[in-house]
This record gives structure tokens, C-alpha cells and sequence, in this order.
């Protein structure tokens, strides 16, 4: 390392007029090769001393520009290397100093994997590096397997079958021909992270009506992707059932919304606005992962390649003048960068981690693709490369089971999919939130606002920053002259009316405002809405006037009939919800092309009922028992849970506690 080190100097110092390593009146080459020594030799010292110190002080730095700085501070240490030579040779201005660190690190990576790959033992120890820093303080973990749940963000069933078709993802692909097999499952009504991923986790998402709704008694709007609502669903999931969650038994959490009640955690939403602590190291994995100077260089590397990648990709798409299309400016492509890249290696990396370190169970989530699909769509040429990406990190995560000290079974799922269409604003030329002011009388702006758009990619994000990030307008109180408030979780809308206390009847509603339900069921962009009613407890309403209640949808399914199998069942459960809004809107569905239209700036969605979105995956080891007997589905994420549970009971290892009122229930599934 050494060697090439001192030789890429040269090489360097031969190439660029602004990079000396000789003195101003000449010096032999000897001379100049045992300066290139030095120097290279001091900065492989200072990097694998001084840098993690470095890093430490990055940690209160916003993750968006964590590239930049890995540059500077890298350029930085070069410079101090240089100027600790004895012989007072060499020297470089702050730019060169940049170009120099960046590719001696990025040299010095690529030989380090090079030099590893014949050697086991090498490649071991390189491993090991990512392990636990106190994994020397653990009980001896037992023979039993562990199990590793691999969370592919966004990515539905039919997706997948896609890309394994098309050899985007061979590790998949050989996976599915030999060792696992593969489960479709169907989402509830709320078809997104926040609610699918606390079902799994935690066993519960009782009230959890869809991404984003108001609670009239708080006043407030809770949002999956915000740290204090995050906490909140936690703590309600976790009393609701009186149970910890999935990962309570020696678990780890990476990357994901929810802890799932494990000890360790890192970059989870719902801990990001405590106060740090050894139990809350929400940040943790990025010091574990950045303090390797190669690590910081190559992903600082991908980065800036990511971003420029989005731009040129965006730049076509416009130039194409390709439809659907949303904007992808502003802070976007920092954003997409840090999910299919920073989040991607931190949390793989952590993974590894777990795996080194013989934890029983890791759930760890992958953001990468549903960022790209939102704002490229779901079968985009875009996502396909993200999908090659991350059917390389499955391959990792393979290779490092194999020098685990216990066996791994390796789960991979997804929370949901998303449906392909365009934005109701761009096919309508108005929001729901228009649509729903002119169906109540009240004056419409003359041009239609785009609707603000969260996704995971942002919670990652405010998980790094351990900032509990306010999203405008989500604190309300009612005025004396109160107006609905309108919001979108991806094709599920949601109007609430503040100055009520309760949920709003349709008679209710009808009598303040008459036209507004008739307005909404009859636009041609709206597919069906819930209501509370006084005579029937619930109806969906559809258009020229259809109405049918609850307990009449299994054989009179009216609007609702294009939406398949399992719609009525997650309406009426969802119908159930004390938070559920007063007028619940799902949008249109198209089963010939499988579109949806999205209440937010999304070209590819999910949140409500209706195509692609509701249908994700669920790839298990054979050496497990089914998910489900044949012939049965898999329906809901609760569901899901409890199918996870029971395999790691089925591993051997410490029995993981279900409370008594569900065992009945679980043996039954």
C-alpha cells in the first residue's frame, strides 16, 4: 500500500505544475522518490490517526455537505504530510492539495480491495473494521442463525420479477433458482413506510390512516417522515400491543423509521430528536462508516457522481419534454444523492457490522429506489441502475455471511410499490385542495400551488441531521371562519374540518357545505370517497350518486370494484380509525395501465388503494417455513409481522416474547 501510495505521488507530482516534491533548484530522483515516501507515508499515518478524529467533528456538520468537506479536510491532511518532511521539500496549492488526497485515497481504496481479494484473512480483517467497536464485550453469540430483514424501499413484486427478467439483479435472480423463494403480500389502504414499517416492526398500526392527517383533539398534523410523529406512532404502537416490537432480542435497526425496540440503533427516525446518549446513537453509523478515510473518499466520490448523474438525467427527461415529468431542481439531486449513495453505504456498511458482530436480528431499510421512482417513475431506465446498484449490495451482504462467527438467513421485502401516472394538479390544472375550496364556496387561487411531496430519501435525511424538521402549516388552530384542511398522501387525500370536534357526517357535511361531496365524487380524476354516516355507520361514495354502505361491499362493491380484491376490507378497517379524516379521497385507478393520479408532485406514488403501490414482496430463505399455507394470502403488514416473529422462533435462538392475547391468533396464521 505503501508502495503504490508513494508511486501515485510521483506520478501526481509529474502530471500537475502546481505539485512540487523537489526544491526549487532540482533534486535527484532518489532524493524525490524518498520525498514521495515521506510524504505518502505521513499521510497514510495522519489518515488513519487524525481522521477519525475528523470525523467526530463532522457529525455536527449538515450530512448534504459532508462531500465537500471530505475533499478539504482530506487536501488538508495532505498538506500537514507534506510539511512534516525534514527536508522541508514538496508543497502544493489548496486545490492541487484536494486533487492529490482524493486520488491517493481513492488509489490507495482500490488497493487495498485489490490486495484483498486472494486473501481471505485480508479480507476478513478489512471486514472486521465495520464490526461492533465493543463486539469484544459480547456473550459468545450462539450457533443458532441469525436473521438479516433487508428492506428494499418502494420496490413492488411485479418490479422485481421485471428486473430479474432483465438481468438487472443476478444475486436476485440466484436467489429465487436455488435458495428462496418469493410472496407477494397486499398493503392496508395506507399503502406507505410509515404505516407499513411500524406494522412490521412493532406488530401494530392501528390508526394509521395514511401518510400524513390531522388530529382535531391536538390540533395538529402527525407526518410519518417527522421525527416527533415518528416517536409518537412508536409509543402508541408499542402500548397498544404491550409488546417491545420485532427486534427486542439482541437487534439492530439501521436506517429505518421505527427502532422495532432494539438495542441498537442508528440513523432511525423516531429517536433522531433525543438528546445522544449510548442508548441513542442515531448518527452512529456514520462515524462507524466515514472514519475509514477510503470509505469517506469513495462514497464522497459517488456522491458528487450521483448528483451530476441526476442533473443530466433531468436535463434529458426536459429536453425530451417527456410526460409525466415534475420538477427535479432545488435541493433534489443533493437529496437523491445521499439516498442511493450515503444512506445506501452507511447502511449496508452497518449491516455488515451487525453481521461481524453475531447480532440475532437486523432490520435495516434501503431508501434508494423509492426516492428515484417518485421523481423518475417506477419502470424508468433511472431506477433500473439503482436496482443494479442494489442488487450489488445484496451480494455484499452475501460474501459477508460468510465470515459471520454464526449463520445468517437473509430476508429481503418491501413496504410497498409504487403506481406509475401523472399528478392530478398537472392533468386537472388544480389541486384537491382547489377542488375542495370550490365544492365549499370558497374562492380558488387562480393558479394551482403544487402540493408539498415527502418521502423517505427526507426522513433518512432528518434521521442524519438529528433535526426535527417542520413541515409549513402543520399546526392549525381553528378561526371563527374555519376552512377545511386538505392533505395528500401520495393518491389518498384527506379534508378535515378543524372547527368540528369530532368526525363530520355526511349529513353533517352536506348541510354546511351540499355541493362539496357531490363535487368530489363526480370529478373524473376521484375514484371514491369515505364517509361517516349516521344511518349506515359508513358508505362509500362514488359518482352519479352512488352510495353503498360497509357492510354491503362484498357483494355490491360499486366504485370500489376496480381497486380488486382486499379494497373493502382496508376501507372498512381504516373506516374504524379514531383519526381518520373526515372525507377520506382516494384517487382514480386505470386497471388496463395500472395509473393512478397523485395528489402530490410524485410520477410515481403510493398511499392509497389502486395498482402497483399495494403490492409488495416478501423474499424468504426456503429453510424457513411459508409464509402463508397455499392458497391463502398475505394481507397487511401486521400480517407480515407476525410471519417474521414466527421465524425467528424458528431459528433456535432466544425465544422472542409474543404477548398471550396474539398466540392464538399467530398459530391460527
Amino acid at each position: 500500500m505503501w508502495a503504490v501510495s508513494t508511486l501515485t505521488m510521483l506520478v501526481l507530482a509529474g502530471i500537475l505544475p502546481d505539485f512540487q516534491l523537489q526544491s526549487a533548484d532540482g533534486d535527484s530522483a532518489t532524493r524525490i522518490a524518498v520525498t514521495a515516501a515521506f510524504g505518502a507515508g505521513a499521510f497514510g499515518l495522519l489518515s488513519a490517526l487524525v481522521w477519525p478524529l475528523l470525523v467526530r467533528l463532522l457529525l455536527l456538520v449538515p450530512a448534504l455537505v459532508l462531500g465537500l468537506l471530505v475533499f478539504f479536510l482530506n487536501g488538508g491532511l495532505l498538506l500537514v504530510a507534506l510539511r512534516l518532511n525534514p527536508a522541508e521539500r514538496g508543497g502544493a496549492a489548496w486545490e492541487t492539495a484536494v486533487v492529490v488526497a482524493a486520488v491517493m485515497s481513492a488509489v490507495a481504496s482500490a488497493t487495498g480491495a485489490a490486495l484483498a481479494v486472494r486473501d481471505d484473512d485480508a479480507y476478513r480483517r478489512r471486514l472486521y473494521r465495520l464490526a461492533d467497536r465493543r463486539r469484544n464485550t459480547r456473550p459468545p453469540c450462539p450457533a443458532t442463525p441469525g436473521t438479516v430483514f433487508l428492506q428494499l424501499d418502494g420496490v413492488g413484486h411485479d418490479v422485481l420479477l421485471d428486473a430479474v427478467r432483465k438481468d438487472l439483479m443476478p444475486t436476485v435472480a440466484r436467489w429465487l433458482r436455488g435458495t428462496h423463494r418469493l410472496t407477494p403480500w397486499r398493503t392496508d389502504w395506507s399503502s406507505q413506510t410509515g404505516a407499513s414499517q411500524l406494522g412490521i416492526l412493532h406488530g401494530s398500526n392501528h390508526d394509521v390512516p395514511a401518510f400524513r392527517w390531522y388530529e382535531k383533539e391536538n390540533r395538529e398534523v402527525m407526518v410519518c417522515n417527522r421525527p416527533t410523529s415518528a416517536a409518537e406512532l412508536q409509543r402508541r404502537a408499542v402500548r397498544h400491543t404491550g409488546d417491545g416490537g420485532l427486534l427486542t432480542v439482541d437487534g439492530a435497526s439501521r436506517g429505518n423509521l421505527f427502532s422495532g425496540g432494539a438495542g441498537e440503533q442508528a440513523l432511525v427516525l423516531s429517536i433522531a430528536t433525543r438528546r445522544r446518549g449510548r442508548e441513542n446513537r442515531s448518527r452512529a453509523g456514520y462515524f462507524a462508516y466515514f472514519s475509514d478515510p477510503a470509505n469517506a473518499v469513495r462514497t464522497a466520490l459517488s456522491f458528487v457522481a450521483e448528483v451530476g448523474r441526476e442533473i443530466g438525467q433531468s436535463t434529458r427527461a426536459r429536453l425530451r419534454k417527456a410526460r409525466p415529468r415534475v420538477s427535479r431542481g432545488g435541493l433534489y439531486p443533493f437529496v437523491r444523492a445521499f439516498a442511493t449513495v450515503v444512506e445506501r453505504d452507511v447502511v449496508v456498511a452497518a449491516v455488515m457490522g451487525d453481521m461481524l458482530a453475531g447480532r440475532t436480528a437486523v432490520y435495516a431499510d434501503l431508501v434508494a429506489y423509492d426516492e428515484v421512482a417518485h421523481h423518475s417513475g417506477p419502470t424508468s431506465r433511472d431506477v433500473e441502475q439503482v436496482l443494479e446498484r442494489l442488487d450489488r449490495a445484496l451480494e455484499q451482504i452475501e460474501k459477508v455471511a460468510e465470515h459471520a462467527p454464526r449463520p445468517y438467513r437473509v430476508v429481503v421485502l418491501s413496504d410497498h410499490g409504487q403506481s406509475p401516472g401523472e399528478t392530478f394538479r398537472a392533468r386537472y390544472g388544480l389541486t384537491l385542495a382547489d377542488l375542495v375550496r370550490a365544492g365549499s364556496g370558497l374562492p380558488v387561487p387562480r393558479r394551482a400551488r403544487r402540493t408539498h411531496s415527502g418521502t423517505e430519501a427526507r426522513a433518512a435525511v432528518r434521521a442524519a441531521l438529528r433535526i426535527p424538521v417542520e413541515e409549513s402549516g402543520e399546526k392549525h388552530r381553528p378561526t371563527r371562519r374555519s376552512e377545511p384542511i386538505v392533505l395528500a398522501s401520495g393518491n389518498l387525500g384527506l379534508v378535515s374540518f378543524p372547527d368540528v370536534p369530532h368526525r363530520m357526517t355526511k349529513e353533517e357535511i352536506d348541510a354546511r357545505h351540499p355541493a362539496l361531496l357531490t363535487t368530489l365524487a363526480n370529478h373524473p380524476g376521484i375514484g371514491f370517497l369515505l364517509v361517516r354516516s349516521e344511518k349506515h355507520g359508513g358508505v362509500v361514495l362514488g359518482p352519479f350518486g352512488a352510495e353503498i354502505p360497509l357492510d354491503e361491499l362484498d357483494h355490491n362493491p360499486g366504485p370500489l370494484a376496480p381497486f380488486g380484491p382486499g379494497a373493502a376490507d382496508a376501507v372498512r378497517r381504516t373506516h374504524s380509525f379514531p383519526h381518520t379524516a373526515d372525507i377520506m379521497v382516494n384517487s382514480m385507478y386505470d386497471p388496463a395501465d395500472g395509473e393512478v393520479l397523485a395528489f402530490e408532485e410524485q410520477i410515481g406514488s403510493h398511499g392509497g388503494l389502486g395498482g402497483a403501490q399495494g403490492r409488495p414482496f416478501l423474499m424468504s430463505p426456503v429453510a424457513l417455513s411459508a409464509p402463508v399455507e397455499d392458497g391463502e394470502e398475505l394481507a397487511g403488514a401486521e400480517h407480515v409481522h407476525r410471519v417474521l416473529r414466527r421465524w425467528l422462533r424458528e431459528s433456535d435462538g432466544p425465544e422472542v416474547p409474543v404477548e398471550p392475547e396474539r398466540e392464538a391468533e399467530e398459530r391460527a396464521a
